[in-house]
């Protein structure tokens, strides 16, 4: 896996050179060996591309994000067939024991509100403690949506009372800019396991592609939510992203070592697939969250 998050946002074409990618924007050429990308973020719909680098972008298990007219993102490039037991993969993910799935999602929920609640100044003391309140009361499944009724508090003492996630504000576009990015870069390492995206843990929407991708990057939410805390957006431009992207490079605690964080959502997925596979939640690896 390489290390550089390459996003380009002009009007060019690509194409695949002895293990380069090379980017031609008229009468300038650049060139960047596929050893080194780890996330190629496609902003323009006025990019052109080969056939050829993507089948190599792919075989490297490069991250490839495409955005829309808007400059959002909108998909991901996905490989059928991730990893050389693939079928075997997905016939154990159809098999995972009910009861295992309502435990691993029930510790998810309570990894992401501990985060939330790290993210809130010191002057938000008493929803602070009542996230942490949350913790104990999370049921196997979530049963009784902790999840759902953190987030209101958390949003609400995060960007204002007024604040809901569904109005066209500067906070929201970065933070789905955001989790669009989190959401492409777990999808990537669910398939590179040879795992199906659709078949989720509490996600299930018919048309989400991307059910488990979305249940599995719910501890790593945070994160975004802290950069656009920090932020204070009053609009939504190329310095916003730029910094959204960087979250994507930041360093963070996973199992007491400092990672940066898509090497530790790399060991995070497996670490869950592999508690999945045993019947042991106790294996997952969860970030740390640090103020």
């Amino acid at each position: 896996m390489g290390w550089r998050i390459v996003s380009i946002s002009r009007l060019c074409k690509l194409d695949y050179k002895m293990d380069y990618l090379v980017m031609r924007e008229r009468e300038e050429t650049t060139r960047i060996h596929l050893s080194e990308i780890d996330v190629l973020i496609l902003e323009s719909t006025a990019i052109s591309l080969t056939a050829y680098l993507l089948r190599e972008l792919d075989r490297r298990k490069i991250a490839v994000i495409f955005c829309d007219e808007t400059r959002t993102p909108y998909a991901v490039l996905a490989s059928l067939y991730g990893s050389h037991d693939t079928a075997l993969r997905y016939r154990q993910q159809v098999e995972w024991r009910p009861e295992t799935r309502e435990q691993v999602w029930s510790e998810i929920v309570r990894c992401k509100i501990l985060g939330q609640a790290s993210v809130l100044p010191a002057e938000n003391r008493r929803e602070r403690e009542l996230l942490l309140a949350y913790l104990d009361e999370v049921m196997p499944g979530d049963a009784t949506n902790r999840e759902g009724h953190a987030a209101k508090v958390y949003f609400n003492a995060l960007f204002g009372k007024d604040y809901t996630r569904n109005q066209d504000c500067a906070q929201n576009a970065a933070l789905n800019y955001g989790y669009a990015l989190l959401l492409s870069a777990t999808a990537r390492e669910i398939t590179a396991a040879g795992y199906c995206t659709q078949l989720g843990l509490f996600h299930s929407n018919r048309f989400n592609r991307l059910n488990l991708a979305s249940d599995l990057m719910e501890p790593f939410r945070p994160f975004v939510d802290a950069c656009v805390r920090d932020m204070q957006p009053t609009e939504f431009g190329r310095e916003e992203k730029r910094a959204l992207i960087g979250v994507l490079n930041r360093q963070l605690l996973l199992n007491g070592k400092r990672q940066y964080l898509l090497n530790a959502l790399r060991l995070y997925v497996l670490s869950v697939l592999e508690a999945l596979e045993h019947d042991e939640p106790s294996r997952i690896c969860f970030p740390a969250y640090e103020p």
